[in-house]
């Protein structure tokens, strides 16, 4: 490797000289690039100088063009100030000239009584003043200024001396009817200021009016109620008259036909208020129901004839359109004593929409009657007591209603007839006043609902008695061995579902008569309405006739559960058929069961409470003559189950039993049933059981009935026949396994887990039916 040593070296040489010429000649290229960049720098600073000066030429020679263009346009500014000011001028001048001269015409017009030009002219000279506002400084303006006012109140005074003596206060009126004068002042009266031309008004409606206040004194026959057509067919011919001799003179937006009827019945309204005061003692119900009549079709012809516009500043106004309503009492108020029967359940279920009062008169008159009112609210009051007493005298004399099957349990008509007369006195009151009067009414409807509550309905309720006396809800509930309950008849079930579909009726008829009468009164009255009193009385009659079915098919039960816990149940050596006391039981159902449905058609949801009262009453009643049922053996306790069964499926297809339409029971019912009557199998099946060994027995009582009560356990050792040694030992073990209630208050859930489902009792009481049939 050393051989080639030299030539390395060479080489390497050649390339340090190589690198040494690169480097000197970068060094000697950058001694000339400083002076390089020197001279650069020099240029760009004269170039910059360069570019300052022009800069400057061309800012002075722009301040020299702006110099200039100012000079120009300096001229011009002046001519547009002179050309502006001068037609103001001028315009001022054309105006000045038009008011002086206005004001000399005006002024001469006056005197002439050149009402017509004066309408035209006043008008102008009034719009050319408003252009001199600013100029009030001046005292030739501000002495044009008066003149015109003075113009304007000499126009106004002198006006009104015109019609003074065209219309005197005292006199009557001026032959020949109105000229065109008195038109064209009226016209200049619309310009005038707005007091001239309520002054005209005024004494114009006053000297019309004055043979009215004359003619209808109150010292006048013609003044009482009983002629009080007189006074609307005279104001009638009054404006008939107006309109041919003065509906011409007046300008039409001075409504004057409006306004006198209006101030005709703001008179009006006073005097009969006066004189009502005055002979108070000698109104009675017709006569004033006969003034109110004739007056609200007189604020209705009012009402058809003028707008009403008349009355914006006055103190009655236009009544306000009441919100859409879905009340179903709604009725049209115009109709025919026809259509006023709307109390019918049809009807009732059909929402109407309120008729929106469109009469602004409404009232303007017939307001002076409110105070008086109390004489028709007296008159109701004696009205309605005595359809009550009718009512009843008839319900005597007719007897209670006949069995209807077909249709249903018939509503008493005598409801229809008190709502009927309910709904009349409402809207008749509400067309006299819808303050205090409808709450006095009010009163009066919860009085009379509150006595058909208890004379008609619950006054007629059936009675049943027993040998010992009257029947209650207690004496119902007592066993009386030996004692004969009377039943009811077909027509008193069939009365008292009649009675109970009729407080039905009137309960969902008095909730809409409520919102009736709310949409009726006052905004500020509506609290003031609360008929939840006498919904609630037709609620205990509901219940009270419930209780009066459930009662009389719970009794009818007795004797057969009686002579159930009579029989010697140990006895018995084989399972036959159902026992008697089944039969008897399912008779008395049979018997009364479709009658009731059938009557109760129209609210199947009372009879759905019918026959879960039943149901609460009769199974817990059942289970307590189980019990004492004692002593029983195993073929006893066979057949009791048997009976069970048979009486488990009668009560679950108890609402259509005797029905050719058969409906699912409903599920709270059916629940009831299940749990009564499975509780009843249990007992049973506890006692079937054997009670040795005792732990097995114990567990299997509380596995079966889920009853951690002592009593319950003690009456089923009672039945099996147990003697009180043996019961005390099972007493002792059955405290000692009783299982301790888990938190939450769980442990009667969870024991009765367990128990068998109800499909599971069925499937083995059917097995206990086919082994009956094959020993058979």
């Amino acid at each position: 490797s050393l051989a080639n040593i030299d030539e390395v070296v060479n080489k390497i040489r050649l390339k340090i000289r190589r690198l040494d010429d690169n480097i000197r000649t970068v060094v000697r290229g950058q001694t000339s690039v400083g002076q390089d960049g020197r001279q650069a720098l020099e240029e760009a600073q004269k170039a910059i100088q360069q570019l300052f000066g022009k800069i400057k030429d061309i800012k002075d020679k722009a301040e020299k063009s702006e110099q200039m263009v100012k000079e120009i346009t300096r001229d011009i500014k002046q001519l547009d100030h002179a050309k502006r000011h001068l037609t103001t001028s001028i315009t001022t001048l054309n105006h000045l000239h038009m008011l002086a001269g206005g004001v000399d015409s005006l002024e001469a017009m006056t005197r002439r009584r050149q009402y017509g030009e004066v309408a035209n002219l006043l008008q102008g000279v009034v719009n050319v003043l408003e252009h001199f506002n600013k100029y009030m400084g001046i005292p030739q303006i501000r002495q044009l200024s008066e003149r015109v006012k003075a113009a304007q109140n000499e126009l106004g005074q002198q006006i009104l001396a015109d019609f003074e003596e065209a219309f005197p206060s005292q006199g009557t009126k001026r032959p020949g009817g109105p000229s065109n004068v008195l038109r064209d002042a009226c016209l200049v009266a619309n310009v005038l200021d707005p007091r001239i031309k309520q002054e005209i008004i005024k004494k114009f409606i006053k000297q019309h009016l004055s043979e009215y206040l004359v003619l209808f004194q109150e010292n006048q026959d013609v003044a009482w109620l009983d002629k009080i057509d007189r006074r609307y067919a005279w104001v009638k011919r009054q404006l008939v008259d107006y309109e041919e001799k003065y509906g011409r003179m007046f300008p039409p937006e001075w409504c004057m036909t409006e306004r006198i009827a209006v101030e005709f019945c703001h008179v009006t309204r006073a005097e009969l208020a006066k004189i009502m005061r005055t002979r108070a003692k000698e109104i009675e119900v017709k006569l004033l129901l006969f003034a109110i009549q004739r007056t609200t079709n007189f604020e209705g012809l009012l009402a058809k004839r003028f707008s009403g516009s008349t009355l914006a500043d006055g103190t009655v106004k236009k009544p306000e359109v009441p919100p859409p309503s879905t009340n179903p009492f709604l009725e049209d108020e115009t109709g025919t004593e026809t259509d006023e029967i709307v109390m019918e359940k049809s009807d009732m279920d059909k929402p109407k929409k309120p008729k929106v009062p469109d009469n602004p008169f409404h009232g303007i008159v017939s307001k002076c009657f409110e105070p008086h009112l109390y004489v028709y609210i007296e008159s109701q009051d004696k009205n309605l007591g005595e359809l009550i007493d009718r009512f009843v005298a008839d319900f005597k004399a007719q007897g209670p209603p006949k069995p209807n099957v077909d249709e249903g349990g018939a509503v008493l008509p005598s409801c229809a007839d008190l709502f009927v007369y309910y709904k009349k006195c409402m809207v008749q009151c509400s067309q006299l006043s819808t303050g205090e009067p409808m709450i006095a009414l009010t009163t009066i409807f919860q009085k009379y609902l509150r006595e058909y509550a208890w004379k008609i309905l619950s006054g007629n309720l059936p009675k049943t008695t027993t040998s010992s006396g009257g029947l209650t809800i207690t004496s119902l509930l007592k066993e009386k061995e030996g004692s004969e309950v009377a039943k009811f008849t077909l027509e008193e079930l069939c009365l008292i579902c009649s009675i109970l579909s009729t407080a039905e009726y009137c309960l969902a008829t008095t909730q809409q008569l409520e919102d009736k009468l709310k949409e009726k009164v006052d905004t500020s009255l509506v609290e003031r309405i609360n008929l939840t009193g006498e919904m609630d009385t037709f609620s205990i009659v509901i219940s009270n006739s419930i209780q009066l079915l459930v009662q009389d098919l719970d009794a009818a039960c007795d004797p057969a559960l009686t002579a159930m816990s009579k029989m010697q149940w140990q006895n018995v050596e084989h399972v036959g058929d159902q026992s008697p006391y089944v039969t008897s039981v399912i008779l008395h159902i049979k018997q009364n069961v479709p009658i009731i449905r059938d009557n109760l058609a129209s609210t199947r949801k009372y009879f759905t409470q019918f026959c879960i009262k039943f149901a609460n009453s009769f199974i817990p009643k059942f289970i307590n003559h189980l019990f004492k049922c004692k002593p029983i053996s195993m073929v006893g306790a066979e057949q009791l189950l048997l009976d069970t069964h048979s009486l488990k499926m009668v009560l679950l297809d108890l609402p259509s039993i005797g029905s050719q339409v058969v409906r699912k029971a409903p599920a709270s019912y059916t629940k009831i049933v299940v749990k009564g009557m499975t509780r009843a199998e249990m007992i049973l099946k506890v006692v079937m059981a054997p009670h040795e060994p005792l732990v097995v027995f114990v567990d299997n009582y509380i596995k079966l009935l889920a009853d951690c009560s002592t009593d319950t356990f003690q009456k089923i050792l009672d039945m099996k026949g147990l003697k009180r040694s043996e019961q005390s030992n099972m007493l002792d073990l059955f405290r000692l396994r009783l299982p301790a209630p888990p938190p939450g208050g769980e442990s009667s859930g969870s024991l009765s887990l367990n128990a068998p489902t109800p499909e599971q009792e069925s499937s083995r009481i059917r097995k206990l039916e086919k082994l009956i049939k094959k020993r058979l």
